[in-house]
C-alpha cells in the first residue's frame, strides 16, 4: 500500500539503498552525505527544515515526506511551506524524486497527487508552484496529470543544470 510517511529510522535500510541507486543520476533533494553517516542527524536536520530552526539564510521552512510501498522507500518529496524570491524564479513550492530503479512506474504522479492532497489539508494555500528543466519529460507528464498549468519558461541563473525551466501552478 503506498503512503506518505515523515523520514523515519524504520525505514533507513531502504533509504540508503535507494541513495546507492542515485550515485550515477542526481538526488535531489535528499542529503545524501548526511543520511549515510549520520542519520540521526539527518533526521534532526529534516523536522529542523519543518520548524525552520537554524536554517541557514535564505532557505525557508520545509517539510519532508517518503512515499512508502510496503516497507519499501520509493521516493521522496519536500514541500517547502512559502516561496521567497529565489524559489518563485527556481524551485517552487514542491521538490520530488523517485529512486531510479522505480521510475516510469507511476510513482511519481501519485507521489505528487498524495502530496497536494496534504497540503490542501494542513496548509493555507490555494495553489502551488513547481518547476522542472524544459527537457524533463517525466516531470512534466507527472505534473500536468497532476493538474499542473504552465506558467512560463525562463532561463534563470539558479537552475543548476544550466538549461530552460518550466514553471507550473497547480490549484489546491
Amino acid at each position: 500500500m503506498l503512503r506518505l510517511v515523515k523520514p523515519t529510522y524504520k525505514y533507513r535500510k531502504s533509504f540508503l539503498a535507494a541513495l546507492e541507486e542515485f550515485k550515477d543520476v542526481p538526488a535531489g533533494i535528499f542529503d545524501g552525505d548526511l543520511a549515510r553517516t549520520n542519520f540521526k542527524a539527518y533526521l534532526t536536520r529534516v523536522k529542523n527544515y519543518e520548524t525552520g530552526t537554524n536554517l541557514s539564510k535564505g532557505l525557508v521552512p520545509a517539510s519532508t515526506f517518503w512515499l512508502i510501498d510496503g516497507n519499501e522507500f520509493i521516493g521522496g518529496v519536500s514541500f517547502r511551506h512559502r516561496l521567497n524570491k529565489k524559489l518563485k524564479e527556481y524551485g517552487g513550492h514542491i521538490g520530488y524524486s523517485i529512486r531510479p530503479s522505480k521510475r516510469k512506474k507511476g510513482y511519481g504522479t501519485k507521489m505528487l497527487a498524495l502530496t497536494l492532497k496534504r497540503i490542501k489539508k494542513d496548509f493555507a494555500l490555494n495553489k502551488v508552484m513547481v518547476s522542472c528543466d524544459n527537457d524533463n519529460a517525466g516531470s512534466q507528464k507527472i505534473i500536468q496529470a497532476n493538474g499542473g498549468v504552465l506558467q512560463d519558461v525562463i532561463n534563470t541563473k539558479y537552475n543548476p543544470h544550466n538549461k530552460p525551466l518550466m514553471r507550473w501552478w497547480i490549484n489546491l
